[in-house]
């Protein structure tokens, strides 16, 4: 079992910046890839960035270029460095962990942060 817990939500202005952390505990080792996926009100969960063990980033087009995601591995950490934040970029940012026991994925999530970026 991982136990994921998000930090660092908040409320800025367009075009502000914010910094989420995402702390992993329980069955660390055996976690692979990490993300962070987003929720707006009344939409789908979309994945915004994930990252492998060995540092490999994927973001999401919308993202690109204004999002930064990288791990820990030795803190057991994930972060998130938002700069150049939209209106559209609210919602509840959810850290997502991903194990694989005996060859089937488990995915694991946290409770969420709120972001809300205003105008």
């Amino acid at each position: 079992q991982v136990q994921l817990a998000e930090y660092g939500g908040g409320s800025v202005q367009t075009g502000g910046s914010l910094r989420l952390s995402c702390v992993a505990s329980g069955g660390v080792f055996g976690i692979n890839t990490m993300g962070w996926y987003r929720q707006a009100p009344g939409e789908q969960r979309d994945m915004v960035a994930t990252i492998t063990r060995a540092g490999l980033a994927t973001y999401a087009h919308s993202v690109e270029g204004r999002f930064t995601i990288a791990r820990d591995n030795a803190k057991n950490t994930l972060y998130l460095q938002m700069n150049s934040l939209q209106p559209g970029d609210t919602a509840v940012y959810v850290c997502n962990a991903v194990t694989n026991n005996y060859g089937t994925d488990v995915n694991y999530w946290g409770k969420g942060t709120l972001v809300t970026v205003s105008s």
